[in-house]
């Protein structure tokens, strides 16, 4: 039997080409990341885009994984996966996107590397994280010693839907 030795939290976001689609086939893309297993998924959720106002409605979920890939690694391996559900990189920022997958919380781990900031910069700050991250781990404490719960409880779910895994 394979040992997992960490935890990691994926934010899944699609607002382009069938979303909740995307994010579907990315939940099961995870499945066959290499020595990684899924543990659990939250519900999928409709959130107002950041950002340029002219794009649709984001698709958001989140996924919890034991895995043993570094978090480059992992990082490499998500990044794949965008790429061969189309997502195509033009560096705007919050823009309308058919993938994106991001490494919320890695362990208790904190870094500013450039490559990989742990955690995400902006996960505090984010219900549509926030939300799906507590319904994956009610009991979770952040790397900075807050329980997901207080933060919970501070965050307003005004412009986040919970939405049934069908399109």
């Amino acid at each position: 039997m394979t040992t997992f030795d960490h935890l990691a939290y994926i934010g899944l976001g699609s607002n382009l080409n069938h979303p909740i689609s995307q994010i579907q086939q990315a939940l099961q893309a995870l499945h066959y990341l290499p020595d990684t297993r899924l543990l659990t998924q939250s519900s999928l959720y409709r959130s107002t885009p950041l950002g340029p106002a002219n794009q649709p409605d984001y698709i958001n979920a989140v996924a919890k994984l034991q895995t043993r890939l570094p978090p480059v690694t992992l990082l490499s391996h998500l990044q794949a996966i965008e790429t061969q559900q189309g997502r195509i990189r033009t560096g705007e920022r919050w823009g309308p996107r058919t993938l994106d997958l991001d490494i919320l919380l890695y362990d208790l781990q904190q870094s500013q590397d450039p490559i990989l900031t742990l955690p995400h910069p902006e996960l505090q700050h984010r219900n549509f994280v926030i939300y799906p991250l507590y319904e994956c781990d009610p009991e979770l404490i952040l790397p900075t010693g807050q329980p997901l719960q207080e933060l919970i409880q501070n965050t307003s779910g005004e412009g986040l839907e919970r939405i049934k895994n069908e399109e």
